[in-house]
């Protein structure tokens, strides 16, 4: 493979970002590019215990059902997202965009976003989880989080990534099932969250009823003795180490690029010069991982049943708006990582778009991009017949207006080329490593349920 402009190695902080944009002709924009990543960028991470979160991860014992995994909606054979636009959840079968709704059991609707990738997330620099940030580090607070439940509920997570596991398992949609469905689902529903019979605790009785569980557990945790002694916090604290592990990523061709060690593939330095000039997309994709963790509305098209509360009717999704109340978040959302964003499609808080090219080209116009919608960009599997439809906000001028209206970047010029030009450099973000995994996907898990692998 040819390659080009093999940057100098050495330093990479403001003023080796200005000598390395000096050293390849002043194309890329001098302090725009990032200092390569290293090992103090992350958590160290304790091996037992990532060994353990790696079968939670991917068993469903944890799913009110029992047949929905993490891995379900985050398998790194659709570069740990899901391949579709809005995941089905519970009432679900098979995987990815072969993923299609149970007859006997048909979900209520589809999951209102997209299922994030999780590329690096338990890096330091992370402030936030989710799309709106619900989930955010805040010292002032009692554990150092604030997250939409009460503070006393985040005692025992080691980390912001470990607490967010707190709330897919008890969404209807997502992993807890529906109404009187199983024990999950039914403390769900009455509101027990926390308490001995609370939904969490109840998890963690599967869990800790499982031989093979309660040993692993006292091998990795010292304050184990037992498995009375396993609390849902436990098993949070091991996902959130597994992932740390498996889904680290910066050993892409971009991170050997800015140690000095090689030089970009052949056509991707134009999208490097776009990305970090001209194009601005390093106004918001800033940073080691291509993103300033910050929201910003970018005129998405809204797919879907939307955000809403349950008594709310409509399908609208207002973003960031939702936490904060402030007028000046509606509809925006947290700025994605790019790392290994080829893998990762479709793309949008929605997966509005399922081609990257497409989806950039829309991006340099937001406002355009909206109103020219075309709705065969997602990828959206058959749902049951009297579900709503995916389209309400779509379909209702006055919603689409609304979006628009809150965009506030300016729109940028891009042809063909340059948009060709930026995927090449996009490209350069995909982690060989990272994909082949460290862990990888377990043959099998201890509650004996079927593995979630597409194969």
């Amino acid at each position: 493979m040819k390659t080009t402009r093999k940057p100098p190695p050495g330093r990479r902080g403001p003023i080796g970002a200005a000598l390395l944009a000096a050293s390849i002709g002043g194309m890329a924009s001098a302090g725009d590019l990032p200092p390569p990543v290293d090992a103090a960028a992350y958590p160290a991470i304790d091996m037992a215990q990532a060994a353990l979160g790696q079968l939670l991860f991917y068993d469903p014992i944890l799913s009110g059902n029992r047949e929905v995994a993490c891995a379900t909606c985050h398998h790194p054979k659709f570069g740990t997202s899901d391949g579709v636009s809005l995941a089905i959840g519970d009432g679900g079968i098979g995987l990815g965009p072969d993923r299609r709704f149970d007859p006997d059991n048909p979900p209520e609707q589809r999951i209102p976003r997209n299922a994030q990738s999780l590329w690096n997330v338990a890096a330091f620099e992370y402030h936030t989880m989710f799309h709106d940030g619900r989930v955010e580090r805040d010292d002032s607070k009692l554990g150092g989080m604030r997250t939409p439940l009460d503070d006393d509920m985040l005692q025992g997570f080691d980390s912001m990534l470990a607490a967010q596991t707190m709330f897919p398992v008890l969404s209807g949609d997502e992993m807890a099932g529906h109404i009187r469905e199983n024990e999950i689902s039914v403390a769900v529903r009455q509101g027990i969250l926390t308490g001995p019979d609370g939904a969490w605790a109840r998890i963690a009785r599967r869990v800790a009823d499982n031989p093979a569980y309660a040993e692993a557990f006292t091998a990795a945790y010292p304050g184990i003795a037992g498995p009375g002694d396993i609390r849902f916090t436990d098993l949070s604290n091991a996902i959130a180490a597994f992932i740390g592990f498996e889904f680290r990523s910066d050993t892409a061709p971009f991170d050997a690029y800015l140690r000095g060690e090689a030089g970009l593939p052949e056509g991707a330095q134009q999208g490097l010069d776009l990305f970090y000039g001209r194009a601005g997309c390093s106004g918001c994709h800033s940073g080691p991982f291509q993103t300033d963790h910050e929201f910003h509305a970018m005129g998405m098209p809204q797919i879907g049943p939307g955000k809403a509360a349950k008594f709310e009717s409509g399908a609208r999704d207002e973003g960031r708006f939702r936490v904060t109340g402030d007028p000046a978040d509606l509809f925006a959302f947290r700025t994605p990582s790019l790392r290994n964003v080829a893998l990762t499609a479709p793309y949008g808080h929605d997966g509005a778009y399922a081609d990257l090219a497409a989806f950039i080209a829309a991006h340099a116009d937001p406002v355009a991009g909206l109103r020219s919608y075309l709705r065969d960009s997602a990828i959206l599997p058959d749902m049951p017949a009297g579900t709503a439809s995916d389209w309400m906000v779509m379909d209702d001028p006055a919603e689409v207006e609304a979006i628009a209206a809150a965009v506030t970047v300016q729109p940028v010029t891009l042809n063909a080329e340059d948009v060709a030009a930026l995927v090449r450099f996009l490209d350069t973000l995909t982690d060989p490593v990272a994909i082949t995994g460290r862990l990888g996907v377990p043959d099998a898990v201890p509650s004996g349920l079927p593995v979630p692998n597409p194969g």
